[in-house]
């Protein structure tokens, strides 16, 4: 019997931590990370054009809170291949019943598992662990002209992050406040990278 892929839906809509479901033997295990027809079955996008690995130096390193408008916007999965994360999703989709809200998952290499994160809402992430590496796969190409980005510390949101902010770039520094009512992925600016 093959591995098959195991969604465990969140509290966002469409937002899905995506597990993996091993078939051990003495020499280890095999597991299907990635299967496109269960994941079209979940209702997740399936066509991811890219795949992005981030390294971290260092715990309390802060990357985020990212998106793309549309018609750029992207799905991502978000998976942990050394050390650990706190990941973050806000939902920025005014029809959503939960816009406006954020969710929160620690995310490490074992046990292994991902975090699928869907179009029109932003992600951001926060190290937990030096030496953290992660893996993405995205739906859509990085368009500058559409990107955007939420505050990390925007005290409406008000995402409990587990650990000591120790390190930011200035760009992540520089998103605004997430602003409800201006319709969520219309609200941030385009920064120069």
């Amino acid at each position: 019997m093959a591995a098959a892929v195991i969604f465990k839906e969140t509290k966002l809509p469409g937002a899905y931590l995506v597990e993996l479901e091993p078939r051990e033997d003495e020499r280890g295990f095999n597991a299907r990370a990635w299967c496109r027809r269960e994941l079209a079955d979940a209702g997740v996008e399936t066509d991811m054009v890219q795949a992005n690995v981030l390294l971290n130096p260092h715990a309390g390193t802060l990357r985020g809170l990212h998106f793309q408008r549309p018609p750029q916007a992207e799905a991502k999965l978000v998976r942990v291949t050394h050390g650990a994360i706190f990941d973050v999703i806000v939902d920025l989709r005014p029809e959503s019943p939960t816009y406006g809200e954020w969710a929160g998952f620690e995310l490490r290499r074992r046990p292994y598992r991902a975090l699928y994160v869907p179009e029109r809402c932003a992600h951001g992430l926060l190290t937990l662990e030096d030496d953290t590496e992660v893996t993405y796969l995205v739906s859509g190409y990085y368009t500058p002209g559409f990107e955007g980005g939420v505050r990390f510390d925007d005290p409406g949101l008000g995402i409990e992050w587990p650990a000591e902010v120790r390190l930011v770039s200035e760009k992540d520094r520089s998103w605004p406040d997430l602003d409800l009512d201006a319709g969520g992925v219309a609200v941030a600016e385009e920064v120069a990278r």
